[in-house]
């Protein structure tokens, strides 16, 4: 049975103070200018929502019209996380997962202005581990040039 884990949206307030272009948006408010970007980006980060269980991420966008893509966690292969000294003082930053999910294309899927990034980008990690663990999951690497590299002795 399946269980809900952790719930989050993507944080105008923290992009607003803890990134350059949050800033710039608040200067640009001083003539208006800016208050159709973050009524713009408001809406944005209210469209789509991020569920993680502990066997999928959900993804649900739109206002209007609604859309739900969902990936496994075993088929994660790699997350990362990138924030600047801005964003480490208000705790946001981007998840970034390399995954085999056809709902990524076999492309980065990014999760921008994540709150408590640190935190989520942890346990969805450990969650992807023990979703691979268990499926049954390996990964086996290969080498373009040279064929199956998971066996046999290293060349250097």
């Amino acid at each position: 049975m399946e269980r809900g884990i952790d719930s989050f949206k993507s944080s105008t307030g923290r992009w607003l103070f803890g990134t350059l272009a949050g800033w710039g948006t608040l200067l640009l408010c001083a003539v208006g200018v800016g208050l159709v970007i973050l009524g713009y980006r408001w809406l944005a980060n209210m469209a789509s929502v991020y569920e993680v269980t502990d066997q999928r991420l959900i993804v649900k966008r739109g206002l209007f019209i609604k859309s739900i893509d969902e990936i496994e966690l075993y088929r994660i292969k790699d997350v990362r996380l990138d924030y600047s000294l801005l964003n480490q003082l208000v705790d946001i930053g981007t998840i970034t997962l390399t995954s085999t999910d056809p709902t990524t294309g076999n492309a980065r899927f990014v999760l921008r202005d994540v709150p408590m990034a640190r935190d989520r980008r942890e346990g969805l990690r450990g969650l992807v581990e023990r979703a691979r663990q268990k499926r049954g999951v390996r990964e086996i690497d290969v080498d373009e040039d040279r064929g199956f590299a998971g066996w046999g002795r290293a060349t250097g």
